[in-house]
């Protein structure tokens, strides 16, 4: 399945930045703006693609800060490092089931338009809670409502035809195994936004 992913993502890193509008970037913008991003944080870009979020991140967090992206396609990662080619950006060929930090290494973390397409999704957050601090935010976005992503997903077809995120009673339980608390989902049309805070 991995593989199929791969090649799916590698193929597309060259057009994915024209999928998102203005609208979408200034949406975004507007996003991370709320996300309490400060000055000097080192933060986690989980399935970062061609670094959309980058920018908008290595801005605030600043030169003593740093922004750590990671993706297991190695084209988005390269359109990603020749996008943003900033001293506090860097990029890890990873899996977000295997995440090669140290542990209480990060004092946020984001996944913009990556979860449902984390192999395991459980071991994707298990790693998120060893590699973030404690009090640490983690936060999952997409543009759009988990049912509208499915219907995109679906027309889509191929590798990403079942890729979905889980329903909100199950994804409330993946994070709140004693992990993360102040766990809260908003889904409507245009918006889906879970976030959590890291608990040692």
């Amino acid at each position: 399945m991995h593989d199929k992913h791969q090649e799916f993502y590698d193929q597309l890193a060259a057009e994915w930045d024209l999928m998102f509008t203005a609208e979408d970037l200034e949406r975004l913008s507007n996003l991370v703006d709320k996300l309490g991003v400060e000055p000097g944080m080192t933060i986690l870009d989980l399935g970062c693609g061609t670094g959309i979020l980058f920018d908008m991140l290595r801005r605030k967090v600043g030169a003593e800060g740093s922004v750590i992206g990671v993706d297991f396609s190695i084209q988005m990662l390269l359109t990603a490092h020749r996008n943003f080619p900033f001293a506090n950006v860097n990029t890890v060929d990873a899996d977000a089931t295997a995440l090669p930090f140290a542990d209480d290494t990060f004092d946020m973390a984001v996944a913009f338009s990556a979860f449902p397409h984390f192999s395991d999704q459980q071991r994707a957050i298990n790693e998120l809670h060893r590699t973030l601090k404690d009090g640490a935010k983690f936060y999952v976005i997409h543009l759009i409502s988990s049912k509208e992503l499915s219907e995109v997903h679906q027309k889509i077809g191929g590798a990403v035809e079942h890729d979905a995120l889980p329903p909100e009673k199950s994804m409330k339980d993946m994070l709140n195994q004693d992990k993360f608390t102040d766990i809260s989902i908003s889904d409507q049309p245009g918006l889906y936004l879970a976030k959590a805070t890291n608990n040692k």
